[in-house]
């Protein structure tokens, strides 16, 4: 097996690159879906949440408001941070259980994880590279805005949460910048496939 890890800031189009090099046949495994998992009804991190947070981050039939929530830790590092010790065990822990999963396989597994460098991702998982995906912030509050709906305030607040763009960068191996068409999006992760199977030929994998 082949690890890579891939991340990037919001807006940046890590899920685009992931998505392609899924289509060229890597195992993708996508940390969001785990966070969603960890914070599902019924599950012990949604009552962690609910005593912690309160019901304010709740909808009145009870299901958790994940935009709410957004809303609480991305204005407040200490929240943030308390709602990351009750999603990071189980993410860290799932993703830790696909790798044994296909440990000794030929398969190339690329992990998309959003804080990959603020985790210390590479040591943590054993990674053998890491992509990162990059665009200018501009590019990045357009997508939000345009894509996600989200006003101008509230992308900055979520951008202005993460690691220094130029800090992300100093952990890659490979470089996606993802600032023009999709054409120009699929030749750079062609390069960026070309990357990976020249490392697993070095390494053996």
């Amino acid at each position: 097996m082949l690890a890579i890890g891939c991340t990037g800031g919001i807006g940046a189009g890590k899920s685009s690159v992931t998505s392609r090099l899924g289509a060229r046949g890597a195992i993708v495994v996508d940390a969001d879906d785990f966070s969603r998992q960890a914070l599902a009804a019924g599950s012990p991190g949604v009552d962690l949440v609910r005593a912690r947070f309160g019901d304010a981050v709740f909808t009145s039939d009870g299901s958790l408001d994940r935009r709410a929530l957004a809303d609480v830790v991305f204005a407040d590092a200490v929240a943030r941070a308390d709602l990351e010790r009750i999603v990071h065990p189980h993410v860290e822990s799932r993703i830790r259980d696909v790798l044994t999963e296909y440990a000794g396989s030929d398969q190339v597994v690329v992990v998309d994880v959003a804080l990959l460098a603020e985790r210390g991702g590479r040591a943590r998982y054993g990674l053998d590279g890491v992509i990162v995906v990059d665009a200018d912030e501009a590019t990045c509050l357009e997508r939000l805005m345009r894509d996600r709906g989200m006003d101008e305030a509230h992308a900055k607040l979520r951008m202005g949460a993460q690691m220094d763009r130029s800090e992300r960068l100093g952990v890659a191996d490979f470089v996606v910048l993802n600032i023009g068409s999709l054409a120009e999006l699929d030749a750079m992760v062609a390069e960026s496939w070309s990357w990976i199977l020249r490392l697993r030929e070095e390494l053996g994998r």
